[in-house]
């Protein structure tokens, strides 16, 4: 059985020098070769800035990109009162980062309706299911995200977007921060991040940056001990030139949150017209657990060869485990609740319960080399990105699955074998019944490893004449997937285009195509393998920064095809054809305003979305939107700072239709001040402890909103 233990104990000890501090005012990422004045001296920075790292792999400022991207700083992140990355989306129009409301396990991101790939540093970071560490924020410095298919940059992925992920990586001038933090819920949490300089010339430059952190949540018996270390190098012998290398360390012991609440009883009254609290565990203190450890080096690349062309690198290896069990009211159907032959509830509410086990891990090995050329052909400039990516991926899942242990399906009360002796009644929880390990082993079934690699080339370029831009892309891959009992091969040609022509006044309107691909693994009835799913997207849109400005505002609609989907084959019962369709189409608008000492963010999307079945699309809401005002004041109360922030999140149904989980409305607010080397900061989000659900499913489970969250931090910075 695994036990990520490697730090557990010698974790306080290694971080007692922290100090409490507030995280408020990183820097953005500053660009890593040497650039020509004329090349930056017109650039007004909003919010973040993109860089070859970035989601778009490429530094053309935002005003200039024809699509939809936004970034959220580690800075913003936290002000707004987040502590983990799905709190980097609440902010950001059409896009949900906690689609099932708390969770401890993975950052559940939907862009534009869609599940959303996470990358990091421009390579993909998660994969599979249940088998990473969570990335952790204080090791980051920005979240990026790219509405719209990407395969033209990523090959396979989804037509809804991605996020990436910036890591922090060492600077030429040394500074430091000890932050500590102190939360509702028994949170507490200590950090470090140094940088700068090994040598007088600046040859070699270091960070050093650790976090450890102890928290519980607002459900029982849910708690998490984490261990974050990222150390990282860099060389660079010259202003052409600089080879960073990042080792990232994680170990985090937890237990899921997500506890598949029945939703007879929560978001409705039971079947006696009772209601239990939704922050019940359902599982066992003794037998949940999602232990996680991983380990990567990433290495950053630049060399300019001259004043045209640039070489670029990112090479990461990932391998990461997780030890994850659980334990849940069992899905058996109707409202999940048992009845006795009478009509009344089973002794009072016990419900037969589904244990689950699983020993997971998963290993990586990618590059994305590029290179990149700059020339004149006439009248027209030109901004070629062309790049050859590669990925290999394994992926093992050792599991058990303990369906409704103790159930006798024929008459609908406890079986002979183990009764109701792990059974759990959420209206008067109790707790310490559950199956041994013999048990659990007797169940546990050894998987074969499932192995991907996929090869992309690419080519994008970026043509200019006078105000119009133009880009173009054409990429070609090959996916290669071995599960263990069956291979497929799939290859795919993506293109995109788009077109933007950019006025004196800073307004920039555009127009853009982009295309998706993902493999679908199996064959249909004939024998033959089954055709990639496929994404387009049209968007219009237009961009308005006033000229000297940092304020931005964009406006965009969109529709998006996804393709290629299973259905049932009427002709053939038990196979499949590839005939289904999901349709989106939206409008998004998002605006950063600057008015002095304030600021003022807006975002607000909606969306119509249709399954196959002809559905709403499960846990969408069709209306968002929030707004965040912040001020910084000057003079007198120089070094104060306040913000408050309001998110509202519309209905959305559960996939069928047949239910719909209330729109709710939140509110967020912090209050800092800065004052020498110090800085404070008191974070609160869901300020009035508003109670709501995320989502609740066809299959009949809800997922609980998160409690309100309050957070104080305290900064040193040298």
């Amino acid at each position: 059985m695994l036990r990520f233990n490697t730090l557990r104990r010698p974790a306080p000890i290694a971080f007692a020098c922290l100090a409490s501090t507030a995280l408020t005012g990183l820097a953005a990422p500053s660009s890593v070769l040497a650039q020509d004045a004329d090349e930056t001296e017109d650039v007004v920075v909003v919010h973040g800035v993109l860089g070859r790292y970035s989601a778009t792999k490429s530094d053309t400022p935002v005003i200039e990109t024809p699509r939809s991207v936004s970034i959220e700083t580690l800075d913003q992140i936290l002000d707004r009162g987040g502590v983990d990355l799905s709190d980097a989306y609440l902010y950001s129009a059409g896009v949900i980062g906690d689609t099932y409301g708390i969770s401890t396990r993975v950052d559940s991101v939907q862009v534009r309706g869609l599940r959303a790939p996470e990358y990091r540093d421009s390579l993909q970071a998660l994969f599979g299911s249940y088998n990473n560490t969570r990335s952790d924020i204080y090791t980051i410095e920005q979240v990026e995200i790219l509405r719209g298919p990407s395969a033209i940059l990523y090959g396979q992925g989804s037509p809804g977007g991605i996020v990436n992920v910036v890591s922090k990586t060492p600077e030429d001038e040394f500074s430091g921060e000890i932050v500590g933090e102190v939360g509702n819920h028994d949170r507490y949490q200590l950090a470090a991040d140094f940088t700068g300089p090994l040598d007088a010339d600046g040859t070699w430059l270091y960070r050093g940056i650790g976090v450890w952190r102890e928290t519980g949540t607002q459900i029982d018996h849910i708690d998490e001990e984490a261990i974050t270390l990222a150390p990282s190098l860099t060389f660079a012998p010259g202003p052409d030139t600089r080879l960073s290398a990042i080792v990232t360390y994680q170990d985090i012991n937890a237990a899921a949150a997500s506890q598949f609440l029945p939703i007879h009883g929560t978001l409705l009254p039971g079947p006696d017209g009772r209601h239990f609290d939704a922050n019940v565990f359902t599982g066992e203190p003794d037998f949940d657990r999602y232990d996680t450890e991983s380990v990567s080096l990433t290495l950053l690349a630049e060399h300019r060869v001259n004043a045209n062309l640039q070489l670029e690198a990112t090479v990461r290896r990932t391998e990461s485990e997780a030890d994850y069990r659980q334990a849940w009211i069992s899905f058996i159907g109707g409202d999940r609740h048992i009845r006795n032959p009478d009509g009344s509830l089973y002794r009072d509410g016990y419900m037969p319960r589904t244990f689950y086990a699983s020993q997971a891990s998963s290993e990586q090995t990618a590059a994305d080399m590029r290179a990149r050329l700059d020339f004149e052909t006439g009248a027209f400039s030109h901004k070629v990105l062309g790049g050859l990516q590669y990925q290999d991926v394994t992926t093992d899942n050792d599991s058990a699955y303990l369906f409704a242990i103790g159930l006798d399906f024929a008459t609908g009360l406890p079986d002979a074998t183990y009764g109701d002796s792990f059974w759990f009644n959420p209206y008067a929880p109790s707790y310490g019944a559950y199956p041994s390990d013999a048990i659990i082993d007797a169940y546990m079934s050894d998987s074969p490893e499932s192995r991907t690699q996929s090869t992309g080339l690419y080519l994008h370029d970026q043509i200019e004449h006078g105000s119009w831009l133009a880009t173009v892309g054409l990429r070609s891959d090959w996916v290669e997937t071995d599960t263990g009992s069956a291979t497929q091969d799939d290859d795919k040609l993506s293109t995109s285009f788009a077109l933007m022509y950019r006025f004196d006044i800073g307004l920039n309107p555009y127009v853009s195509y982009a295309e998706s691909f993902e493999p679908v693994i199996g064959t249909a009835f004939d024998g033959s393998a089954y055709e990639p799913q496929e994404g387009r997207q049209y968007e219009i849109g237009v961009k308005y920064q006033p000229p000297g400005s940092r304020s931005l505002v964009t406006l965009s609609w969109f529709d998006i095809e996804q393709s290629n989907l299973l259905t049932a084959d009427p002709a053939h019962p038990g196979f499949q054809v590839q005939a289904g369709v999901v349709t989106i189409t939206g409008f998004e608008v998002e605006a950063a305003w600057y008015w002095d000492t304030v600021s003022l963010d807006v975002s607000a999307s909606q969306l119509e979305t249709e399954t196959l079945d002809g559905y709403q699309l499960a846990s969408i809401p069709e209306v968002q939107a929030s707004a965040w005002l912040g001020w910084q004041p000057t003079g007198a109360w120089s070094g104060f700072r306040a913000g408050a922030g309001v998110r509202h999140v519309g209905e959305s149904q559960n996939g069928t239709d047949s239910l719909e989980t209330p729109s709710y409305t939140l509110v967020d607010a912090m209050i800092g001040y800065e004052m020498d080397a110090w800085n404070f900061g008191l974070h609160a989000s869901n300020l009035f402890d508003e109670a709501y659900f995320a989502t609740c499913l066809s299959r009949g489970d809800c997922f609980v909103g998160e409690d309100r969250t309050v957070v104080a931090r305290a900064a040193r910075r040298f």
